[in-house]
């Protein structure tokens, strides 16, 4: 699975809230009202239901809150940026947040949610491809790094 078939460019995007709970929602809502999942409020369940268990800042600035959910037939993502950082995300390093990818797949796709979250954590290796992310200036910008997509696609 290639992650330019996955993520979405209309949710690709640079933050405007500064609180991690503000921010999920801020990507859930955006996914939701770009018509990828219609069942908001359980998304936002499941999605804090995993944040409970353990938060999925992962370090390096990178958090990826990720989620099996019936209410996804196809995977997807989205991107948000926030270049001064999220504060509150109880990284595993402590570091502050600048970098969510939010991962939904169907809530059987066992192997797809696995090889996602390796491509993402892949892609997010490199500390320079970090800050190039953390600097883009729009959407496609953003998309085009995640995915390696060439910048005239």
């Amino acid at each position: 699975m290639n992650l330019s078939e996955v993520v979405k460019k209309e949710c690709c995007f640079r933050l405007n809230e500064n609180k991690k709970t503000e921010v999920l929602i801020e990507m859930m809502e955006c996914i939701h009202q770009k018509g990828f999942i219609e069942d908001l409020e359980n998304l936002k369940k499941e999605i804090f239901y995993r944040e409970q268990l353990m938060s999925t800042g992962v370090g390096m600035g990178i958090g990826i809150p990720h989620v099996r959910f019936k209410g996804v037939e196809k995977p997807l993502i989205a991107i948000g940026i926030k270049e001064k950082g999220v504060v509150d995300y109880d990284s595993i390093d402590n570091e502050d947040i600048k970098i969510i990818v939010m991962i939904m797949v169907g809530e059987n796709q066992h192997k797809e949610h696995i090889r996602l979250l390796s491509q993402v954590i892949g892609r997010m290796k490199d500390a320079g491809d970090r800050e190039k992310l953390i600097h883009a200036s729009d959407s496609e910008e953003i998309y085009n790094l995640l995915t390696g997509s060439a910048s005239d696609d």
